[in-house]
């Protein structure tokens, strides 16, 4: 069984990385290859009609499948959480959803995809990152900074895009079980995940599942009990979420193909409290389920053009319930509802791209999208007198990207880019209840984005790359519209943001046994979406509204290397430095949350017996600010954490793996107030056929 490699590696080439295997005969991680779903990819830089010339990409990170699995992470945020330039964190209070930050920018500057098509939440986009599983994924696209302007608009400050499977042979099947135990020896969750599928000479199938059903984890032994959470397992922490995926593909010739997509996922989960001072509001989902059918093609035309299409059609149904206190068996209270969203979006993407004229790649791309958002209110359902259901409201917007970008080989070694893209946004309905349906002012957005990049690769060894990019994103409806219970105005015209990034980049292969890459940058930020005094309430408070007054800047290093000390050992690491700072005019003291400043991340694989890997790992954080419930910020301390995984290849198609997260039982928090899991063990099975 091939190692897993740091899951924070810069993408290499892959062909030439498995002749490279198969000629040294170490144990390496198995790279993504054909099984990934090629036409499901982002654009990272320009080029073929795969979206890149050459090996590296500029500020990407990728994931593969043998990395999730080894290292037993089996969500989004976790499977990111050591990738260079990545923060994992939480919002707490009472919704508490995982976050991820990309180089300090969050998850309404980063857009997060399935397959290249994005999964967005017109109401908000406030994305749990926890409710993505990865076991059934052939890779996760993490871009940074520089993303191409072919990929659309809202890519302001980074791209996560997780690609599914398609299948390699006549026939294949892929099955997967695992458990988790916390540090008590009791059940923490179980997963699973299947898939089978067929490769034919015109057309392949495939079909996959995933689920993960956690009952809660388990705090630290050393986490001192709280009159809110007595330890053990996590108060309100479990969670149920599973992913099926359908895809028939139509293989006319060696370039052309046409697909047929289907995903849906499900999920429902609690909310921990904080542990000394609880919300008096008490929230549950019991629906968080996403689905999408989408279609994809790619069609070569002559010998030098090619044209690519997606079409979609998304859904997005949420229940928010809130009770009257922590029984949840009533909902009479003032403040107890259900809220549900029964969002859809529709669209689709057209691109070309050609050489006209010799050492020269011409792309465009079209996008289009409408989202809508049904929301509707139920208040206090279960009171005899008092429930009240409000009429279902709609808010909807238009949004469109046009996009060029060209890429000039100015000699076998060294590639210009240069886009530009141009992105409009309109609103169609915005409506609110109040003693009826009320119609808000509408308004629109515009902005133009552009970036230049050159490539540079002096030996095959060695590629060096620079870059500028300015990228917005339109805010979405609840900054333009949200009234926040009365103390808010609305700002229909609200600007979009945007982040000027700069870049210096390298990869280098010093030796046989050696590897290394890193970046310098530095992000500008302008027109920062902020929040500001406009006046009083009629209760004499604080009117509030959202404008485009913020500035700020972002930078810091990355660096990752690998080395082959012996056949059978391999050690790694990479490191980042992210320096953030937003200036508010409102706001002199408004810090940054979230992010801390270092983070590091140390692996090996040791192969002491064929057939027998062991893989230990740290993972190293300094303090980050966080917002207090009790007001102002707070620090919260840096940790280090230590894992250990084993695993035991009985044969080609079979291993097991054992491994311990957090062994040292480190008691830990991202968000102030919300500790993470201690230590816990895991056993997984896999068969492939």
């Amino acid at each position: 069984m091939s190692a897993q490699s740091s899951l924070a590696q810069t993408v290499e080439n892959d062909a030439a990385e498995v002749q490279s295997n198969e000629k040294d005969k170490k144990p390496r991680v198995h790279q993504a290859g054909d099984e990934v779903f090629v036409l499901g990819r982002i654009n990272v830089s320009a080029g073929n009609g795969e979206g890149g010339n050459s090996g590296q990409t500029i500020s990407q990170s990728v994931v593969t499948p043998q990395e999730i699995y080894t290292s037993n992470r089996n969500t989004l945020d976790d499977a990111l959480s050591t990738v260079p330039g990545i923060s994992v964190s939480t919002t707490g209070g009472r919704r508490n959803e995982r976050l991820l930050y990309v180089r300090g920018f969050d998850r309404f500057q980063v857009p997060l995809s399935i397959d290249g098509i994005r999964v967005y939440l017109p109401a908000d986009n406030r994305l749990d990152m926890g409710r993505f599983l990865t076991p059934d994924l052939a890779e996760i696209q993490v871009q940074k900074g520089y993303v191409s302007v072919l990929n659309g608009p809202g890519a302001m400050g980074g791209a996560i895009n997780m690609v599914t499977r398609k299948p390699t042979r006549e026939f294949e099947a892929e099955f997967q079980t695992g458990i988790d135990v916390g540090n008590t020896g009791d059940l923490a969750a179980a997963t699973a995940f299947a898939s089978v599928g067929t490769r034919q000479e015109n057309f392949y199938l495939q079909a996959s599942a995933a689920i993960r059903d956690s009952d809660g984890f388990f705090l630290s032994r050393s986490f001192t009990p709280t009159p809110y959470e007595n330890g053990g397992r996590r108060d309100l922490s479990d969670v149920d979420d599973w992913r099926l995926n359908f895809k028939a593909g139509y293989t006319p010739n060696d370039t052309d193909e046409y697909v047929i997509s289907y995903t849906h996922q499900e999920g429902s989960r609690n909310a921990p409290y904080h542990v000394t001072n609880p919300d008096t509001r008490h929230w549950k989902w019991p629906h968080w389920d996403v689905s999408s059918l989408s279609f994809y093609s790619h069609t070569e035309i002559g010998e030098a053009s090619y044209l690519r299409t997606k079409a979609y059609y998304n859904t997005f149904y949420n229940l928010l319930s809130s009770y009257d206190d922590n029984t949840f068996s009533s909902q009479n209270a003032g403040y107890a509802f259900d809220s549900d969203y029964s969002d859809r979006s529709y669209g689709f993407s057209v691109e070309g791209g050609t050489e006209l004229i010799e050492r020269n790649t011409l792309k465009a791309a079209l996008h289009y999208r409408r989202d809508i958002h049904r929301p509707q209110q139920f208040a206090r359902p279960t009171h005899p007198t008092s429930a009240f259901l409000e009429p279902r409201l709609e808010r909807s917007e238009d949004t469109w990207s046009a996009a060029v970008e060209n890429t000039f080989h100015a000699t076998d070694k060294l590639d210009l880019v240069a886009g530009v893209s141009y992105d409009w946004n309109k609103l169609l309905k915005a409506q609110r209840y109040s003693n009826g349906i009320v119609e808000y002012p509408l308004g629109s957005s515009n902005a133009t984005n552009w970036q230049l990049a050159a490539i540079y690769r002096p030996t095959d060894l060695l590629e060096l790359n620079a870059s500028v990019s300015s990228r917005t994103r339109f805010p979405n409806l609840f900054e333009r519209y949200s009234s926040r219970f009365g103390t808010a105005e609305p700002n229909p015209d609200l600007k979009s943001e945007r982040a000027t990034h700069y870049q210096l980049g390298a990869t280098t292969t010093l030796s046989e046994t050696v590897r290394a890459g890193g970046a310098i940058f530095y992000s500008d930020l302008s027109d920062v979406i902020q929040s500001i005094q406009i006046g009083t309430t009629s209760t004499g408070g604080q009117l509030t509204q959202n404008q485009n007054i913020g500035n700020g800047h972002y930078y810091g290093i990355e660096l990752s290397g690998e080395w082959d000390v012996l056949p059978e050992l391999t050690i790694g690491g990479n490191y980042t430095w992210l320096k953030r700072k937003l200036d508010d005019p409102v706001r002199p003291d408004l810090r940054p949350t979230d992010t801390p400043e270092h983070t590091a991340h140390i692996y090996a694989h040791w192969t002491p017996y064929e057939n027998f890997t062991v893989s230990p790992d740290i993972e190293l954080t300094s303090w980050r600010w966080s917002d207090s419930t009790y007001g102002g910020y707070v620090k919260t301390s840096g940790f280090a954490l230590a894992n250990l995984n084993m695993q035991y290849d009985f044969s080609d198609s079979m291993s097991v793996n054992f491994g311990v997260r957090n062994i040292f039982d480190k008691n830990y928090e991202l968000t102030e107030g919300f500790p993470e899991p201690g230590r816990s063990f895991y056993l997984k099975t896999r068969l492939t056929f």
